[in-house]
């Protein structure tokens, strides 16, 4: 099993992803996960890459994502627990039924769409992710208009997953975020 470097990942995420906000998810998305291999002691790589390249085929492929990015990634020989956890992050969407079953795989469904209210936040309240405080994202996380695209219901399987509280993990991300 292998992974790319940092550097190599970047070069696939600008091949395979146009979108100035993609990148940016993918991004914060990558950071996110990485925080939480802190977290588990785990390979804060792995936990990286799962972030990074989650939605690697959404932009091409949006209805049938994450399907093609599975199939490369089992071609590329990525290891197994990305795999799962990337196929686990789209439960419920594109018939995909896999649900979280490892400590990764709950990180991505956690860290994924909360990034989106993160983003949203920021854009109408331009401070930095590191000054926001954990009461201000819940009560958006509450405003189902705000945002209104993002699936809070899979933010908070994710959280359950995790075994963490949900004012936990706003905290654990706006210390991970602070770097962004």
């Amino acid at each position: 099993m292998s992974l790319p470097t940092k550097a190599e990942a970047k070069i696939l995420l600008e091949k395979h992803v146009q979108n100035d906000y993609q990148r940016h998810h993918a991004l914060m998305v990558g950071t996110a996960t990485e925080a939480y291999a802190a977290i588990h002691n785990a390979d804060p790589l792995l936990y990286f890459m799962t972030g990074y390249l989650h939605d690697l085929d959404y932009d091409e492929h949006p209805e049938a994502h994450p399907g093609p990015s599975l199939a490369w990634f089992k071609e590329w020989d990525y290891p197994d627990d990305l795999i799962h956890a990337v196929e686990a992050h789209a439960f419920g969407f594109n018939g995909f039924t896999t649900e979280p079953a490892t400590p990764l795989a709950a990180a991505l469904m956690a860290c994924d769409e909360i990034s989106g209210i993160f983003y949203a936040y920021q854009k109408l309240n331009p401070i930095p992710f590191g000054e926001m405080k954990v009461k201000s994202i819940k009560k958006r996380l509450k405003e189902k208009s705000f945002a209104a695209g993002i699936h809070r219901d899979t933010i908070y399987m994710g959280v359950e997953k995790l075994g963490v509280t949900i004012d936990e993990h706003v905290t654990t991300l706006i210390g991970a975020f602070n770097v962004l």
